[in-house]
C-alpha cells in the first residue's frame, strides 16, 4: 500500500502515509515507512522546477520530434541556432563546490555572497552551428521587434559567413513574440532566409541552452565585479568555447528527439 500510494502520488508525505495506514488499522512509524520505500528503490528528493507544459505544448514537441527523428545529421549541421539569454552579475553557479572542515560552512572562504536580483544583469543574443559559436551581442536596451530585426540584419549573415555555412543553411529561433511578429516573418521572407518551424515551450529541444550554461559557468569562475567586466568576460569566454562543444551538441541532437518521444513530449533530462 505504501509503494502503491507514493507511485500514484509522489508528493505524499510520510505523515500522510502514517495516517492512511492508521485509518486502515495498521500502526507504523515514519522510520518504518522510510525503510520500506528505500527497500523498493525509492528515496525522498527535491522536485525539479520545470516549465509548465500545456497539452498543446506537449503534442507540439512530440510532433516535432517525430517529424525530424530521421533527418540526417548533415541537416542539423546546416542549421544556425539562436536565442537570447540573461546573465546576472552575481548569478548562481551550480557547479561551485568547496573543500571545508566540519562546522566551517559559514567561513567567508566557504560561502558565496548573494545580492538581491543578482546585482544587475545583461541581456545577450547569440547563435551557433555545428562548426562553432557565431556572434555574441550585448543587447543594451529592452529588445523589441525592430531591435531584433536589426540584430539579425547586422549579425546573422556575418555569422553564417564566419561559420562557412552552405548556401542552403537554415535559421532557428523560438516563438518569442518578437520572433513570430508579422514584420519579422516578412523580413526573413524578403531576405530569403529559410527558418525552422519551432514548437512553443520546448526547452529540451533548444540545445543552445546548454551552450549558455557553458558560458555562465565560465563567467562565474572569473567572478566579474561590475557590469562592464561582466560584458567583457562574456565576450572573451564565448570566443574561447571550442568548436567541438558545438559539434557534440549537434551530433547528439537525435538523442534529444528520441528522449522527447520516449517521454511522450514531456520534460526530459535535456
Amino acid at each position: 500500500m505504501i509503494t502503491r500510494t507514493v507511485s500514484k502520488n509522489p508528493r505524499t508525505t510520510r505523515g500522510d502515509l502514517v495516517n492512511d495506514l492508521q485509518r486502515a488499522g495498521t500502526k507504523v512509524t515514519k522510520a518504518t515507512i522510510s525503510n520500506t520505500l528505500h527497500c523498493q528503490g525509492l528515496k525522498s528528493c527535491s522536485a525539479r522546477h520545470v516549465p509548465l507544459l500545456k497539452p498543446v505544448h506537449v503534442q507540439a514537441c512530440l510532433k516535432f520530434a517525430r517529424e525530424h527523428l530521421d533527418d540526417p545529421e548533415e541537416d542539423w549541421e546546416n542549421v544556425i541556432w539562436s536565442v537570447e539569454t540573461k546573465i546576472e552579475l552575481f548569478g548562481k553557479n551550480p557547479t561551485c563546490r568547496v573543500w571545508r572542515r566540519k562546522n566551517a560552512e559559514l567561513h567567508p572562504k566557504n560561502t558565496i555572497p548573494a545580492v538581491k536580483h543578482g546585482g544587475g544583469n545583461i541581456m545577450l543574443w547569440g547563435c551557433f552551428s555545428a562548426k562553432g559559436p557565431g556572434r555574441l551581442i550585448h543587447v543594451k536596451e529592452r529588445m523589441n521587434g525592430a531591435m531584433y530585426r536589426e540584430i539579425l540584419s547586422e549579425n546573422l549573415l556575418p555569422s553564417a559567413r564566419a561559420l562557412k555555412m552552405k548556401g542552403d543553411w537554415v535559421f532557428q529561433h523560438d516563438n518569442d513574440p518578437k520572433h513570430t511578429a508579422w514584420a519579422t516573418k516578412e523580413w526573413l521572407r524578403k531576405k530569403h532566409f529559410k527558418f525552422l518551424e519551432w514548437p512553443s515551450q520546448s526547452p529540451d529541444l533548444k540545445h543552445i541552452e546548454n551552450l549558455w550554461r557553458e558560458l555562465k559557468v565560465r563567467v562565474a569562475q572569473r567572478q566579474p565585479q561590475n557590469i562592464t567586466a561582466l560584458v567583457e568576460i562574456c565576450m572573451e569566454e564565448w570566443a574561447k568555447i571550442p568548436a567541438t562543444v558545438c559539434e557534440n551538441l549537434v551530433k547528439t541532437y537525435r538523442k534529444r528527439l528520441t528522449s522527447v518521444i520516449a517521454n511522450k513530449g514531456y520534460i526530459t533530462k535535456y
